[in-house]
Order: C-alpha cells, then sequence, then structure tokens
C-alpha cells in the first residue's frame, strides 16, 4: 500500500490518499489539485507529488481518504 500526504506539499492540507498504485494515488490527487487547491494538474505538479508518494512504511502518521 502507498500512502500521500498533501500537506507535505501544501502546507496545511490534512487530505491524504491512499492506495495500491501510484497511479491509484495520482488520480485522487490530482482531482484534489484541482478541486481543493484550484491548481492546474501539469507534468511538474504530477512529478512533485509522484516524488511525496511513499510504501506505508515510509509516511509519517498518514491516514487514508478516498
Amino acid at each position: 500500500m502507498k500512502t500521500l500526504a498533501c500537506g507535505e506539499i501544501m502546507t496545511g492540507c490534512a487530505a491524504t490518499f491512499r492506495g495500491e498504485t501510484e497511479d491509484e494515488i495520482l488520480a485522487r490527487a490530482g482531482r484534489h489539485a484541482a478541486e481543493d487547491h484550484g491548481l492546474e494538474v501539469t507534468p511538474n505538479v504530477v512529478e512533485l507529488v509522484r516524488a511525496h508518494i511513499r510504501d506505508d512504511g515510509q509516511a509519517s502518521g498518514a491516514q487514508g481518504r478516498a
């Protein structure tokens, strides 16, 4: 299982995402970035997000949210 904590990228955001694959997390995080942060999901944003995806054992206190 993999985890992304949005707050590691967007200070103050409590959203976290869990999924079996990076692509699953990227899809959820992309919707979140656009809807909740008003960001355009560019290739640079995707790479930034990808760099913050961790295996569950590496994530610090993250909880799942779909």
